[in-house]
């Protein structure tokens, strides 16, 4: 018996628990291949059917969302570039990459070279027909010193763009990136419809549905594209994405079918909701991981000992159990998850040590600390939660948190990259470069953190440009040992992406976790079946 059936036989049985499969599974490398439907509870639909309206309610939005993708926003704007705007490339639900507005991609003499050939007969929503123009204009304002673009580290590494007529587009970087196209997936990057080079309308896409109404931090409204280019999706007619911050408001939102669709369910109350007929509760393994970024530029915590006082200070096992429900696994101050390529299993798990955290403040010349820790339930379900468990751990070790419970609106525009402690959450990337390049590198936008370690830094470069496995491997294995005893990150948690939803509703039998809500590609992914 394969290992992993082996670990869904034990858990159907009743032999572990939920938790002990995912921790079983994450050990042997096998997190990414459990499948979505595993703890559903729910026959999940095979045929796709046509019609009706569907609406889905995120916790996350903002009245500061704006609608260009080049800006830091929410995760309900997220969702929306990708359902009204198409990238270059995209994941697919199986985790892989796949062309998307680009019929194919190939390297040109090295991987710092990259040409992109375009389908022909895409057409923005407008009426406008995509060219190579407007690939290059989208890309291109991403680059520049006046820009705040969360992918400006990526968009930099290019020196040139040039075109061979209006299908082809041809990319020039300054090193090698094996994994470029995969960069290109990325919302923030993507494609709009260019006048003289330059980009006016940021509501205009060539994406399967078509903005109709959009009010920041509370509701966007989508048609169907009737003229989209792939006719494999998007099956209902309309849809709405709505901000329901509360937890227990989005839950009631379901149950009294308000909507359709729920996402970031409280993991403490997943159970509860599955037993309701009606619904249908899903939890997809994802590279979702939960952390309390410190600001190391700023005192006490630019003091490596103060840090990893704060990493040893935290019981992850007890946030696993009683925020998430066993609905995850333990993290280990890095970004990699056991979903990704190249994970490192090998390193020796953080667990909670008040008295070597003791030491550590020692080192930094304390006895005590005493510190202020930002949170916002509008990040995810038990955010609030962990940090007051956190400042109950942290006791032990001779540290006073002050959980400061501030604002869900405005979060990401008034605390994060702001307060010198936050909570955060980060949904992931699917490859290690893409993690590690924009939120820890020391050029980045969303370098949370602040932190800057050069033999990082020069690791990130180098591991780009490898194209021999083992190599690359063994840099990206250093990489996660050097952010989880050096960075400011206190990565306790690896969440699931738990999705809750009226049976109405017709779900595929392969969810991606690359994203919650599918990867954001849920509107064009389900259906309602009646």
């Amino acid at each position: 018996m394969k290992p992993l059936d082996d670990l869904v036989s034990r858990l159907n049985s009743g032999q572990i628990s939920r938790r002990d499969f995912m921790q079983k599974a994450g050990a042997l490398g096998l997190a990414a291949a459990v499948p979505a439907s595993l703890f559903s509870g729910n026959a999940l639909a095979a045929t796709p059917k046509r019609g009706g309206h569907m609406r889905v309610a995120t916790v996350q939005g903002s009245s500061a969302d704006q609608l260009d993708p080049r800006q830091l926003s929410s995760g309900h704007t997220n969702f929306l570039w990708y359902s009204i705007h198409n990238q270059l490339t995209e994941i697919d639900a199986n985790g892989q990459l796949a062309p998307l507005i680009a019929e194919s991609y190939e390297i040109g003499a090295d991987p710092s070279e990259w040409i992109f050939k375009l389908r022909k007969g895409i057409e923005f929503h407008n009426g406008k027909s995509l060219t190579s123009d407007d690939v290059i204009a989208s890309l291109d304002r991403h680059r520049g010193e006046e820009s705040a673009s969360a992918m400006k580290s990526f968009m930099e590494e290019i020196v040139s763009f040039s075109k061979d007529g209006d299908h082809v587009v041809k990319i020039k970087l300054k090193s090698p990136s094996v994994d470029f196209p995969v960069i290109l997936s990325a919302s923030s990057l993507s494609i709009l419809p260019s006048k003289n080079g330059k980009i006016e309308q940021f509501d205009i896409g060539c994406g399967s549905f078509i903005l109709e109404d959009f009010v920041a931090g509370q509701y966007s409204k989508l048609k169907r594209n009737p003229n989209y280019y792939l006719n494999d999706r998007t099956f209902v007619n309309s849809a709405e994405i709505l901000t329901i911050a509360d937890s227990t408001a989005r839950q009631n939102a379901l149950v009294t079918g308000a909507v359709d669709i729920i996402g970031d369910v409280d993991a403490t109350t997943a159970d509860l909701l599955a037993r309701n007929k009606r619904l249908g509760v899903l939890d997809v393994t994802s590279t979702q991981h939960y952390t309390f970024p410190m600001r190391t530029d700023l005192a006490p915590f630019d003091n490596n000992h103060v840090r990893m006082a704060l990493k040893l200070s935290i019981d992850r096992d007890e946030v696993l159990d009683k925020v998430l429900n066993g609905h995850g696994l333990i993290g280990n101050d890095h970004p990699i998850s056991p979903a990704n390529r190249y994970y490192n299993s090998e390193l020796e798990q953080r667990a909670y040590d008040p008295d070597k955290a003791k030491w550590h403040l020692k080192q930094a010349g304390l006895s005590k600390l005493k510190v202020e820790l930002s949170a916002s339930d509008g990040l995810y379900a038990g955010a609030v939660d962990t940090a007051v468990l956190f400042s109950e751990h942290a006791k032990k070790s001779g540290i006073e948190i002050t959980p400061k419970r501030v604002p869900d609106d405005g979060y990401w525009s008034d605390v994060w990259l702001k307060h010198p402690w936050c909570a955060s959450y980060w949904s992931g990337r699917p490859t290690e470069d893409w993690m590690f390049t924009q939120g820890y590198s020391a050029t980045s936008n969303w370098n949370e953190t602040f932190w800057k370690n050069d033999r990082f830094n020069k690791l990130l470069v180098a591991a780009r440009a490898e194209v021999d496995d083992s190599k690359r491997r063994d840099m990206y294995f250093e990489m996660q040992a050097i952010t989880s005893d050096d960075c400011g990150s206190v990565i306790h948690a690896f969440a699931n992406h738990i999705s809750a939803y009226n049976k109405t509703i017709g779900v595929p039998a392969k969810v991606a976790g690359n994203w919650e809500f599918d990867g954001y590609k849920m509107l064009e992914r389900w259906w309602i079946n009646g």
